[in-house]
């Protein structure tokens, strides 16, 4: 990620903007402003002068200043004329916190991406399970670092899969997140830089936020995956801590990333400093087959984080963290200082499961391309002008609406029976107004109603511009899984 943009590289991604509709300014101030918010102009990146980017445009330098005076009235940019601005999102209060998961019956929730248990292995698993408790029960039931047969079936999985390694670099969490929080805790803190891809996860976001710690996003060119250019750029640059990666069908656009683009981020991380954590949650959710190496088959320094949530049942709350035995002790420190450890019964039948892990996923697979083609179906259908990248596996499609009104739909779906997760949920300072995203984890015969409903939300906002424009942000933004 460049601290400037050049004249050239700025016309290319404003395109064919000007319409001749609107004065020449605010056009081309509204086109920077949403480059900006859809995250293909970086944040605190410094624009070309006013002079260069006339020349380069072929405008009068008044057009320019005017656009530029034009984005610092919006807070879109900082600085005063005639010094090189930087790109900036405008403050905003902090939303109201909402009620977490829950959701209003007869709502249909495309706020997160999770499915219901592989209902019969879960149950066996945990049946299983009550039978191996009595051998435990003389101890403590503290456990800090995780069950033995648990953290030896999580890492011979890593090893069936070109990872070699041993129980002893393996921490047992409560799930994902727990993992990442302790990472963060251990690698980063307070006022260090976190870089992520834009967009990312948002309770990824959300935990580097509350850590303290600086998150340095890196565009993710629209269906082009990953620009490791830029991320080596920032990398070089801005010398992160630590990154935060989904490289797996990554979430939300469902892309994943080459073994040659895995091979050079090791190798420039290596070359910074930067610790590569890699979150491997929706990894075993690959719906077309393709063949790529774990991150850390590239280097032994890479943390992977994993979890039963996606593949089995977000209840079980089971994950794990991957490291060299070093980085291990330093996170079992941190843990403790959260939690004592995590409950055995859901460890002992968690090690059943991995033990077993391909024995509900062919099911589960068959049913993701189901319901992928369905919905993918259904919005070529019923709303044609969004462009829908398809994903090569995961749960969730993203899409490109005709116009920035993410949190605009999202207010007002609820009133036509669906509750969506807006697209600046997953970027940082409100980008991403132009996109959202949609699971594909309900069956054919309920996305169809969601995307019915979809189209008939959006059929409201395009029928009311001033609508969209009053509807800035939600009152309350709900959790995003």
């Amino acid at each position: 990620m460049p601290g400037s943009l050049n004249p050239t590289a700025l016309v290319r991604l404003l395109g064919p903007w000007s319409t001749g509709a609107a004065p020449a300014y605010r056009e081309l101030a509204d086109v920077v402003r949403l480059l900006v918010m859809d995250g293909r102009i970086p944040l605190d990146v410094a624009l070309p002068s006013e002079r260069a980017l006339a020349a380069a445009l072929d405008l009068s330098r008044t057009t320019v200043t005017a656009a530029y005076a034009s984005l610092r009235e919006q807070g879109f940019l900082s600085g005063g004329q005639g010094s090189r601005g930087r790109t900036g999102i405008p403050h905003r209060a902090a939303p109201i916190s909402g009620p977490g998961l829950a959701v209003p019956d007869g709502i249909l929730d495309l706020a997160y991406a999770s499915l219901p248990a592989t209902g019969e292995v879960v149950h066996r698993a945990f049946a299983d399970a009550l039978l191996d408790l009595p051998a435990l029960l003389p101890g403590f039931g503290y456990d800090a670092v995780g069950l033995l047969p648990l953290r030896e079936a999580i890492a011979e999985r890593y090893t069936a899969a070109g990872v070699p390694t041993s129980a002893g670099q393996i921490l047992v969490t409560s799930g994902a997140q727990h993992a990442l929080n302790i990472v963060l805790k251990t690698l980063a803190g307070r006022q260090q830089k976190v870089l992520v891809e834009h967009p990312s996860y948002p309770n990824a976001l959300d935990a580097i936020r509350a850590s303290g710690s600086r998150a340095v996003p890196v565009p993710m060119p629209h269906a082009a995956g990953w620009d490791i250019d830029a991320m080596v750029a920032a990398m070089r640059h801005q010398r992160p801590a630590m990154a935060y990666l989904v490289p797996d069908f990554h979430n939300p656009t469902g892309r994943i990333m080459s073994n040659l683009q895995r091979r050079r981020l090791v190798r420039e991380a290596a070359g910074t400093g930067t610790v590569l954590v890699v979150d491997e949650t929706i990894r075993e959710l690959n719906l077309d087959g393709v063949s790529t190496s774990p991150l850390a088959a590239f280097s032994p320094a890479v943390v992977s984080i994993g979890s039963l949530s996606k593949s089995h049942w977000a209840g079980l709350r089971t994950g794990w963290i991957r490291a060299d035995e070093e980085l291990i002790s330093r996170f079992i420190q941190a843990r403790t200082t959260m939690d004592l450890g995590g409950p055995i019964v859901e460890q002992l039948a968690a090690a059943r499961l991995v033990r077993a892990f391909t024995e509900p996923l062919d099911a589960r697979l068959a049913e993701l391309r189901r319901n992928r083609e369905s919905l993918l179906e259904l919005l070529a259908e019923h709303l044609p002008e969004w462009q829908v990248e398809r994903p090569r596996g995961g749960l969730t499609a993203w899409c490109r609406l005709p116009t920035p009104s993410s949190t605009a739909l999202t207010v007002i779906a609820p009133d036509f029976g669906v509750r969506l997760a807006a697209g600046p949920r997953f970027g940082i300072g409100g980008a991403f107004e132009h996109f959202m995203r949609v699971p594909y984890t309900l069956p054919p015969a309920r996305l169809e109603t969601a995307v019915l409903a979809l189209r008939d939300a959006q059929a409201k906002l395009d029928a009311s511009p001033q609508l969209r424009r009053t509807l800035k942000a939600p009152k309350e933004v709900a959790a995003v899984a």
